[in-house]
């Protein structure tokens, strides 16, 4: 006699990891009502939630959250894995939006999924239909941990499957889950808004720029003209992340087109997250309900299926979900941007009673699959499927896990701005400190301003920016550089007094250098158009100058600041040809002044010594230049023999440096250095694709946590900062600019490099 297997026998516990209320957003929503129809259904079956936190205090979650990340803290997600394997739910359900999640492309979420010991079940909230090469790889990957992808669209099913490779199998349906609201009459609940009597229009959700709600209020005068009765409610508050970021800028734009077309009787703004039930009575009060989102681009839309399942007359443009959801005349689909289009469909709906109860009735009734209950059914028998067939095919550990040993033996600490913030005043980042205090006596300079550009950028790129206050910091350093810039002669000044006096000094070029290394990084990662610009104005400027440079770090310096700049502006004839005469000029130094046993462009190490092979290493790939690259790797090579002992880096020491042929000095080591290595080091494992050099970043990186001479870390977790130097007989206990953004920028190089490694991003090299 065969046993028919329960439809949910097996699952005992059930942990759904994602955003949560109350921070708002749509995702916490859908977590929450997930997680509560699953008990509602399932009142035997513990399911409870991890939350994902986007500032460190978190929020005020109710019971139900067990567990929370830090979605920037790297560390949070092998922890959290940790804790979900200990407690044993038997499904692991995500949902999943890249934005919630830290590192490139949000990809510090696998770790934490290829760590986890029971199945998975991903919700997709979002399906790029032409995605980089990171976001592209991301989506692979979690295809390859999950063993389920459920999506809330059949275009996302034909996504996955066209652009990602991911077989129909491993594909599940289920409706974007609604409330289960009765079909009401409009008038119903309208005295309690005080819109009795009126036609009544309705746009909801968080607000941000790409909703199109200036469209609806353009559409208006032509509406009103027709139906003088006619109101628009506008509900909901700013989205939290664009209040961060841009303030109130678009509401009060709508507010401004508003008074302009004369229409404030007849717009009515609520700028509230409401809770269910408000919501629910507001769309009770809705006559016609308006998605008039300004790209198609758009997979799922949680309000449009809330306005459906309550019965809602629904205009929308044609973006994916829309179009799909509202085909066989449940609802109108007018074009992107128009008002006018928009306006003849709003006045013909609200003449045609007869056509609009029509679209409310097949609205309403296509979405009974979609309430709560059903929804939480259907996850349900996905669940199940899922678990029987865990246990009878058990997943082996994805190889990958174990190719990147060198990185996960310890877990990187979590990138802090305290020390640089603290290091910053209004004129710019001073020089040096006394333990942790700036000391202002020694003022400022251009390097270190530069170097701090470079970190704002990078932080702008892979960290979360709200409340940390990165564009801000991004603009103030460059303000430094470009009051740093003498346009007279064309070159940087480096030292500035605490009274912002120019110090009189012999030019140097290696601040030039340094300046259009940052600058030509900064270049490549920054995103405000404004910071952009002045970055590439003041970069092109100055690189005209370093075509004359001789010393061998300053030309260094503006390759591998040139070779990012050119990551952007891939075109820019005149950058590539100071590349390449640049890239030459030290190939020859090399060549002329290098012996067997000292394979160098000069006849002394002394600061950032890697940089040199760096350049090289990045120069001759991007120019195919074989005998360029294999330089760039030899002298790495020998660089990094020299500065080994016992199975850790021990970097040259400015106590006398190390001439040719002369002793090398073991003290004072310099954070400088370090970092130089992490960086030169990370490059040639990107180019040639040898493991070694992974192994290498990471032997360096380690120097600042204390494998080192002296087994003493120079990282201060408390702020975020790096000692000054590795002394004979211990740590110079100074937290100064240098040594603070060395270990910031090459935090962010080893985070970086071991994204890649997950994402497989690096190109392959000319030799491997």
């Amino acid at each position: 006699m065969i046993t028919k297997i329960q439809p949910f026998e097996g699952i005992n516990s059930i942990a759904v990891i994602g955003n949560y209320l109350p921070r708002q957003c749509g995702i916490a929503t859908f977590t929450k009502d997930l997680v509560e129809g699953l008990s509602a259904r399932a009142p035997d079956i513990s399911t409870w939630a991890v939350a994902m936190n986007d500032k460190v205090q978190g929020y005020a979650y109710p019971d139900k959250v067990r567990f929370e990340i830090h979605q920037n803290k790297y560390a949070d997600y092998a922890i959290a894995a940790q804790f979900l394997n200990i407690s044993h739910p038997d499904i692991v359900c995500l949902q999943h939006e890249f934005g919630i999640f830290g590192g490139p492309a949000g990809s510090h979420l696998l770790k934490l999924l290829s760590d986890l010991h029971m199945p998975l079940v991903t919700t997709l909230h979002t399906v790029l239909i032409d995605p980089s090469d990171e976001y592209r790889t991301v989506m692979i990957k979690l295809g390859e941990l999950s063993d389920k992808l459920v999506v809330m669209s059949h275009k996302a099913k034909s996504f996955l499957h066209d652009i990602y490779g991911i077989t129909e199998e491993k594909i599940a349906f289920i409706h974007h889950g609604i409330p289960d609201m009765p079909f009401i009459d409009s008038s119903f609940h309208k005295d309690k808004f005080r819109v009795e009597g009126k036609k009544v229009l309705l746009t909801f959700g968080l607000l941000s720029p790409n909703k199109g709600i200036e469209t609806v209020l353009q559409a208006l005068p032509a509406v009103i003209e027709k139906f003088p009765d006619v109101v628009y409610i506008i509900l909901g508050a700013t989205h939290p992340h664009v209040l961060k970021t841009e303030g109130e800028a678009y509401r009060i734009m709508l507010q401004q087109i508003v008074h302009k077309l004369n229409i404030s009787d007849h717009v009515i703004f609520q700028n509230n997250f409401v809770a269910l039930r408000d919501l629910c009575e507001f769309l009770g009060i809705a006559d016609i309900y308006i998605t008039p989102y300004l790209k198609e681009a758009q997979i799922t839309s949680g309000t449009l299926a809330y306005a459906m399942g309550t019965g809602k007359a629904i205009i929308s443009t044609p973006y994916w979900y829309a179009t799909e959801m509202l085909a066989d005349s449940r609802g109108k689909i007018v074009p992107f941007n128009n008002p006018n289009v928009l306006a003849e469909q709003i006045n013909e709906l609200l003449v045609d009673d007869t056509q609009r109860h029509a679209m409310r009735k097949k609205a309403y009734t296509f979405t009974r699959e979609a309430i709560w209950k059903e929804v939480s059914q259907k996850y349900l028998e996905v669940f199940s499927e899922v678990r029987q067939n865990r246990i009878l095919c058990p997943r082996p550990r994805h190889s990958y896990v174990g190719n990147i040993k060198a990185i996960t033996r310890f877990d990187l600490p979590e990138i802090k701005l305290n020390h640089l913030k603290s290091m910053t005043d209004d004129t710019g980042m001073l020089q040096h400190a006394d333990h942790t205090i700036p000391n202002r006596l020694h003022g400022y300079c251009t390097d270190d301003n530069a170097r701090a550009l470079l970190v704002a950028a990078l932080g702008q790129k892979y960290l979360p920016t709200n409340g940390l206050g990165l564009d801000a910091l991004c603009g103030h350093y460059l303000g430094f550089l470009l009051y740093a810039y003498n346009e007279k002669t064309g070159r940087f000044r480096n030292f500035m007094t605490y009274a912002r006096q120019w110090s009189k000094e012999a030019w140097s070029e290696d601040p030039h250098g340094c300046a259009l290394w940052c600058l030509g990084k900064a270049v490549a990662f920054l995103e405000n158009s404004g910071h952009l610009e002045m970055s590439t104005v003041l970069f092109k400027k100055a690189i005209i100058a370093a075509e004359s440079f001789r010393s061998p770090l300053a030309v260094a310096f503006c390759l591998v600041g040139l070779d990012a700049y050119l990551e952007r502006f891939s075109g820019d004839r005149d950058a590539r040809r100071i590349r390449d005469v640049l890239a030459t000029r030290l190939f020859t130094q090399f060549k002329e002044n290098k012996t067997d046993d000292w394979p160098w462009a000069e006849d002394s190490l002394n600061y950032a010594n890697a940089k040199l092979p760096h350049a090289l290493l990045v120069s001759g790939h991007k120019m195919e230049n074989r005998e360029m690259v294999k330089m760039g790797l030899d002298s790495l090579k020998w660089l990094l023999s020299i500065q080994t002992t016992d199975n850790h880096f021990a970097p040259i020491g400015c106590k006398g440096w190390y001439r040719k042929e002369g002793k090398r000095a073991r003290f004072d080591q310099q954070p400088i250095e370090a970092k130089a290595m992490v960086e030169a080091c990370a490059a040639a494992y990107n180019i040639s694709h040898d493991r070694q050099w992974f192994e290498s970043a990471v032997l360096c990186f380690n120097w600042f946590l204390g494998h080192n001479d002296l087994n003493m870390p120079l990282y201060d977790p408390k702020t975020g900062g790096s000692m000054d130097g590795l002394m004979v007989d211990g740590i110079n206990q100074n937290q100064g600019a240098e040594s603070t953004l060395a270990w910031l920028l090459s935090l962010m190089t080893l985070q970086k490099l071991y994204a890649d490694e997950l994402l497989h991003q690096s190109s392959p090299g000319l030799l491997a």
